[in-house]
């Protein structure tokens, strides 16, 4: 897929505010500072699309942006705070649910692991969580540029063999790097394929 045309089109703390011209919508999320905005803005050859941060927690709401005026790129709240109060915690994780539980167009599910570390509790519960509610998921390891290639491998093996303790069959995964592209074509042509087959229905 080549990616011609992508622009914001709006921010939204629940459905009912989404964009009103309706597309396909591929939605990402992560733990905070996985590099989420990062690999958004490679996936878009864009450096200031979606906004990047040294905090965690700089996304606080639902955010759109339009690609090639065909489907949505949704940009969510990531999740696992540590330096935000309770109260903006809940307010965030009530923004996401109601996304991910309630928006129609969105096709799909991107969960974003930091590629670096073993799958922390919070992304496991999140993604069996997914799995019990029958939401449709990809996983993308971030960060891949930062380990070597036997580390980089080892550690993806190992979290691929904690995540089949739950599961028969993994979602497709994906490794990425924003800074050096890794992974960005087979993330978009994974999108392609799948608008081409909504499209074939």
């Amino acid at each position: 897929m080549n990616i011609i045309k992508a622009v914001f089109a709006g921010s939204s703390e629940n459905v009912t505010q989404k964009p009103k011209a309706l597309h396909p919508e591929f939605a990402f999320i992560g733990r905070s500072n996985v590099g989420k905005s990062s690999l958004i803005n490679c996936l878009c050859s864009q450096k200031k699309l979606a906004h990047t941060s040294s905090t965690p927690g700089k996304t606080r709401l639902v955010n759109h942006f339009l690609i090639n005026d065909d489907w949505y790129l949704v940009d969510l709240p990531g999740y696992g705070y540590a330096k935000i109060d309770k109260k903006s915690k809940g307010k965030l994780d009530i923004i996401v649910k109601d996304y991910i539980d309630s928006s129609e167009e969105m096709v799909l599910l991107f969960v974003l692991l930091d590629s670096r570390h073993d799958i922390q509790k919070i992304d496991l519960d999140f993604l069996i969580k997914l799995g019990e509610e029958g939401i449709p998921f990809s996983i993308i390891f971030t960060k891949c540029d930062k380990s070597g290639t036997n580390a980089l491998n080892t550690q993806i093996d190992k979290n691929k063999a904690e995540l089949m303790k739950y599961w028969e069959e993994l979602p497709p995964v994906f490794l990425s790097s924003a800074e050096t592209g890794r992974g960005r074509d087979e993330i978009l042509k994974y999108i392609e394929e799948t608008l081409y087959t909504l499209k074939s229905l």
